[in-house]
């Protein structure tokens, strides 16, 4: 399994017209051989406290993270590399939808906890 994670800081006010861009998209990631699964994951604005142990409400600024799970590095770059995410991508957003620049990370899976059914 091998995972993309944009972190986008998204300016205050702009949350909804952020995630309904997601919502609304042509979905066509869905398709492309190799795809697994997009999650797009909201920021909470609490954080826990080391010293105290107490959870705390903050000001600072989230990150949405936007990811894609995908069945091989391979599937992925093919991905990057078609007509169809030039098209998925070419509808840029206003710029005053963020609160400073995105950063992309990619992982491979090194331990899963995860249950199987």
């Amino acid at each position: 399994m091998f995972i993309v994670t944009n972190r986008i800081p998204v300016a205050p006010g702009h949350e909804e017209d952020f995630e309904d861009r997601f919502r609304n998209r042509a979905h066509l990631i869905d398709k492309h051989p190799g795809f697994v699964k997009n999650l797009v994951l909201r920021p909470i604005q609490r954080r826990f406290d080391h010293e105290t142990g107490d959870w705390k409400d903050t000001k600072e600024q989230g990150y949405y993270l936007v990811q894609t799970y995908w069945e091989s590095q391979e599937a992925f770059w093919d991905w990057t590399r078609s007509e169809s995410f030039r098209k998925a991508h070419s509808n840029r957003p206003p710029a005053e939808m963020f609160a400073g620049s995105s950063v992309l990370e990619i992982h491979e899976i090194a331990l899963s906890t995860e249950r199987k059914s």
